[in-house]
């Protein structure tokens, strides 16, 4: 793949038309918190059939699930035809251009409804449904794929950041056949108006064990339940459209339907193992997310140089000035590129590692936080202003080095493949 398709472009320009109508008429609204970033997403996947697509694709999913279950229960060999790969992965498999042209576009104007919408169904959903039974897929995902609940994934914590699993201090202890959770999570989009929430914890079996080694167990909440508390959203740098918040436990009893798989011998590993699934998926979003900052910044920027005068020329005509532009097509061709070749390797059913996702993420990141600074630096005191935008996607730049694994963490896994 060298370049979108013609109804990768045909999708694009409908986004566009639609972002033009209903984002950025609102881009004040959302960025001071004024107006909430769910609605605009569902309509989002209204008018785009996004919701009744994700539905389907569960429906579909349950259906040959609970096929499989029954003619196992009865003793009934399954037809070959039916023995497909498991029910893991993104509920919008097959559908991974669409996605990207998606997120690129919403992410050059507001990324903050990216990483809402991006949370809930990227991670929350997708964690359901590669874990989780059929009856609890049945009783949380079709409702986070069509949007009309809002999930959370819960694994950072005040004292671990970078150290998820080592320095994980929320337990569960077993009571009886259930579970009491206690504990805090920090910086957790979505976290002060999720209606779900899936949250790691370690397993303290009261053996006075090694507290960094302890089994991660991961478990499905719902808002309002005793002893589960939501707290305000943060006041952030960038991603205003996005509200970011903790969440404390307090002795929340949770029955053994809202552990993950329902056992705590998962045949995928112990909850370290989803996190490091989700962590690769959520990398090589960000080097989608960076590709629409930078074709934003691309766009506002030429169009500037070419009509901003100065000593009586546009200041595209001044080299340092051109340097920049160059600098930033280059940016874009690199980023599109790994785009782009993501996105064959997906319909080849050769995925990138999470090292190469790590690769992805930090060249990606840096390349748009790049390219938005140089962005405002290119529009003088303009760029200062909200008036302009730049500064806005500047400040959602910066987030990207920090999202989803800070950057000196992504040298580590990609130094750490090349050596093993």
């Amino acid at each position: 793949m060298f370049e979108w398709s013609e109804t990768d472009v045909l999708i694009r320009d409908a986004v566009r038309t639609f972002i033009d109508k209903e984002i950025r008429p609102n881009l004040d609204a959302l960025d001071s918190g004024e107006l909430s970033p769910y609605p605009i997403v569902r309509k989002l996947f209204s008018e785009f059939g996004i919701d009744a697509m994700g539905g389907e694709a569960v429906t579909k999913l349950l259906a040959k699930q609970r096929a499989k279950q029954e003619a196992a229960a009865a003793g009934e060999p399954l037809p070959e035809k039916k023995k497909e790969k498991s029910a893991g992965g993104s509920p919008f498999a097959g559908q991974e251009s669409l996605m990207a042209v998606l997120i690129g576009e919403l992410s050059g104007v507001c990324m903050g409804l990216v990483t809402a919408m991006g949370v809930s169904i990227g991670l929350g959903a997708t964690t359901i449904m590669s874990r989780g039974t059929l009856a609890q897929k049945e009783r949380w995902l079709a409702d986070i794929v069509t949007m009309k609940k809002v999930a959370a994934w819960a694994i950072t914590e005040p004292d671990s950041g970078s150290d998820a699993f080592g320095g994980m201090k929320t337990y569960v202890r077993r009571d009886g056949d259930d579970y009491l959770l206690n504990g805090q999570k920090t910086f957790i989009t979505n976290g002060p108006f999720a209606d779900v929430v899936i949250v790691y914890a370690k397993l303290d079996e009261g053996d006075g064990g090694d507290k960094r080694e302890r089994k991660v167990l991961t478990f499905v909440l719902d808002k309002g339940m005793e002893g589960f508390t939501q707290g305000k959203p943060f006041k952030k740098m960038g991603l205003h459209a996005s509200p970011t918040g903790e969440l404390f436990f307090d002795n929340v009893r949770l029955g053994k339907d809202r552990l993950l798989g329902e056992t705590e011998e998962h045949r995928g590993g112990d909850g370290r193992e989803s996190a490091r699934s989700s962590f690769t998926a959520e990398r090589v979003g960000v080097a989608f997310m960076a590709l629409g900052i930078i074709n934003e910044c691309h766009r506002l920027c030429l169009d500037y140089a070419k009509n901003r005068r100065l000593w009586g020329q546009e200041i595209g005509r001044f080299q340092l000035v051109q340097l920049k532009l160059a600098k930033m097509e280059i940016a874009r061709i690199n980023v599109q590129n790994m785009v782009f070749n993501t996105l064959e390797r997906g319909r080849a059913g050769k995925p990138p590692t999470l090292a190469e996702a790590s690769a992805m993420k930090l060249y990606a990141s840096e390349a748009a936080t790049e390219v938005a600074m140089e962005a405002v630096q290119l529009f003088g005191g303009n760029g200062y202003m909200t008036e302009y935008r730049v500064e806005q996607l500047a400040r959602d730049a910066k987030s990207l080095m920090i999202y989803a694994g800070s950057n000196e963490i992504q040298v580590t896994h990609i130094a750490k493949a090349l050596l093993a």
